[in-house]
């Protein structure tokens, strides 16, 4: 053999035994400096040697093509979710049903990994497929990404057939470096690792997801033989052993238990170390260990019998309040912001908080200097649960909203009434105004893509426009000649301008910030009038009878279009070729009458994508639960919108059911 050849497959081999210690076992014996040595000395043999090609080398993780679009992939085993419990009594309660249900059982109790459930297929010990969960039954093949994860196996010890179950996340580190890189660029922030995780596995190119750090646990084996001469194992714990030894990393801080009192005691441990943990977590999968006992008990619906997931409460934390910032809405709205001493929470390192308003501000007794409790709705928004009066040392300060505005300077007016709101009533504050462009542009809106926050910015303190229909006459040397834009940027703005004037007339509506007119309310404007000329002479009484309108939301509209200002920005608008002509009808019709209800964080979708699904199905999406409401799709962390359905006996369903909807 040729010993450049020779070199070669020891490299691979060498390699690959040494991400096999660093991931799975957590025992390096190298250094980084070291490995990348290695790594780049095989790199280079292999491109003088091509004919020497395998799929499987350690130089094959960096990401190939990017890719059109991801295929569909059928699972062969159904990847079911698990029951949510959220206390230690439905705990007892699983426990003690899996007692009457098999003798002696024993639990395997483990952390939940906060991340994006994958499925991995290897053939002949190598791996063939990498797929997401999806609904359960079909999900996407995300394989080009998947091998760019270092601690998915992509040859495993053995040669055998088998698919398994993992949960993709990124770590913390990944996570931290990542939003620094984003913000550096002026991109937007990531909310939370899982979110981070979910968007980079799911990126067309996979040097794209690549660069982003991501890692596996693996917790099931799918379907399958672990062994060439013997039966698989009985039990999970075993099971996780022997896919060890296969090369697989598999969940730490795992324990086999057999008491209520020993299951919760682990659940609290688990709980405790989470801040300490180089990932997230955001509960504790309790299951039995045996799996011919869970044979016995059987499968539910839609999840198993034999196993629940208990979910952690929202992570809560301490810290100081040191000041206050008031910011200025695109509706004059004066919002305050609490600056705060800065503290690890639910993923990130969170240093402000929204105050809401001055009756929240009144209600709380919040004052500056205070001690405050702050946790994430939904994990992602940081909220200020309340103040402790018992900390303060007499140095803390009430806080009083202005009596001016602070970007304009004219009085403000206070709303008790409409949500307590501090409103601005000057329309040519600048304030309003740039927050009205930043709406104008946004993704539910006119989704101009560049024109961010710093942009409209200096597009504004360079007088290059006075409001949304000056974008419309923007050039691209005006733009090129902007701080930090050049001639490519400027031309990819000016074509994003050019093309949103076809975005249509329900996302002309909700882009004029007409105040109280979501998408949801826009788009029933646009079904009503067809056009944005019939708007300007709405009644009450047409709008009133609109579905989901009530006396404010036609109230404001009636508002907006009587005064000559609003009525000549929209005449602008037209003239400079904005269309005004109601978007194509849906696609598909499986959900033509049924309005829905989004509420909570759904596993996999956000909520743009989930709407875009239901109305490309001919669903309607509403921003408001009512008897009318056909189906609320209830996500982690669901509030008073799924108290309401609750209450109105309206149907409650997860995301797993709605795309088990949109697929049949």
């Amino acid at each position: 053999m040729n010993p450049e050849i020779q070199r070669i497959h020891e490299l691979r081999t060498l390699l690959t035994k040494h991400a096999r210690l660093y991931y799975v076992y957590d025992s390096p014996e190298i250094s980084d400096y070291e490995y990348d040595k290695l790594y780049a000395e095989l790199k280079m043999l292999e491109e003088k040697h091509p004919e020497d090609f395998d799929e499987t080398s350690p130089t094959q993780r960096v990401g190939g093509a990017p890719l059109d679009k991801f295929e569909k992939v059928t699972h062969t085993v159904r990847m079911d979710s698990l029951a949510d419990v959220f206390s230690f009594d439905e705990v007892a309660d699983f426990v003690g049903a899996m007692q009457n249900a098999t003798e002696k059982p024993h639990f395997s109790v483990e952390p939940k990994i906060d991340g994006l459930s994958v499925a991995l297929t290897y053939e002949s010990g190598r791996l063939v497929r990498g797929a997401t969960r999806g609904d359960g039954v079909t999900g996407e093949d995300v394989t080009a990404n998947i091998k760019t994860v270092g601690a998915v196996p992509l040859r495993l010890t053995e040669p055998l057939d088998l698919t398994v179950r993992g949960e993709v996340y990124m770590p913390r580190a990944s996570f931290e470096k990542l939003n620094l890189t984003r913000e550096a660029e002026g991109q937007s922030l990531f909310a939370n690792p899982r979110n981070a995780a979910a968007g980079s596995l799911r990126q067309l190119d996979p040097k794209i997801a690549a660069a982003r750090g991501l890692s596996i646990f693996v917790f099931n084996l799918q379907s399958g033989n672990l062994y060439t001469d013997r039966e698989n194992p009985d039990s999970h714990t075993e099971t996780l052993a022997r896919l060890r030894e296969l090369g697989f990393t598999v969940l730490h801080d795992k324990a086999c238990l057999s008491s209520t009192e020993e299951i919760l005691a682990h659940i609290q441990r688990l709980g405790n170390m989470r801040d300490d943990l180089p990932y997230d977590i955001d509960g504790t999968v309790i299951k039995l260990d045996s799996l011919a006992a869970r044979a016995a008990v059987g499968e539910g619906t839609n999840t198993p019998k034999w196993a629940v997931a208990y979910k952690f409460p929202p992570e809560q934390k301490q810290t100081k309040l040191l000041d206050v910032e008031i910011a200025v809405g695109r509706t004059g709205v004066l919002t305050p912001t609490a600056i705060l001493a800065p503290v690890r929470l639910a993923g990130t390192t969170v240093s402000r908080a929204t105050l809401h308003n001055a009756r929240f501000i009144r209600d709380k007794d919040v004052r500056i200097g205070d001690t405050i409790t702050l946790q994430k709705a939904g994990d992602i928004i940081p909220e200020v649960v309340c103040a402790h009066p018992e900390k303060r040392t007499g140095a803390e300060t009430p806080f009083q909203m202005p009596t001016h505005c602070p970007s304009c300077g004219e009085p403000v007016f206070y709303d008790e009434e409409e949500g307590a709101a501090t409103r601005c009533l000057n329309t040519a504050c600048p304030a309003q105004l740039s927050r009205a462009v930043e709406h104008f542009a946004s993704k539910g809106a006119m989704n101009i893509d560049g024109l961010g926050p710093q942009i409209v910015d200096l597009l504004l303190k360079n007088q290059l426009i006075a409001d949304v229909a000056d974008l419309y006459s923007l050039d691209v040397k005006q733009v090129a000649s902007l701080e930090r834009m050049g001639q490519k940027s400027a031309a990819n703005l000016i074509e994003a301008i050019e093309g949103s004037k076809s975005a249509g007339l329900e996302r002309l509506i909700y882009a004029l910030g007409i105040r109280g007119i979501g998408e949801v309310a826009a788009a029933s404007l646009a079904a009503r009038y067809g056009s944005l000329m019939a708007c300007f002479g709405a009644t009450y009484e047409e709008l009133i009878a609109i579905e989901d309108f009530g006396e404010i939301t036609a109230g404001s509209v009636l508002e907006f279009f009587s005064r000559p200002q609003n009525i000549d920005l929209c005449q602008r608008l037209l003239a400079v070729g904005v269309k005004d002509a109601p978007v194509a009808a849906p696609k598909g019709t499986k959900l033509q009458g049924l309005t829905f209800v989004l509420t909570g964080t759904l596993p996999t979708l956000s909520r743009d994508e989930a709407s875009e699904k239901i109305k490309a199905a001919g669903g309607k999406v509403s921003g408001s639960v009512s008897s009318k409401t056909s189906f609320v799709v209830a996500g982690e962390a669901a509030g008073s919108k799924l108290t309401k359905a609750q209450s109105l006996g309206v149907p409650v369903i997860d995301e797993d059911t709605l795309l088990a909807m949109l697929n049949n």
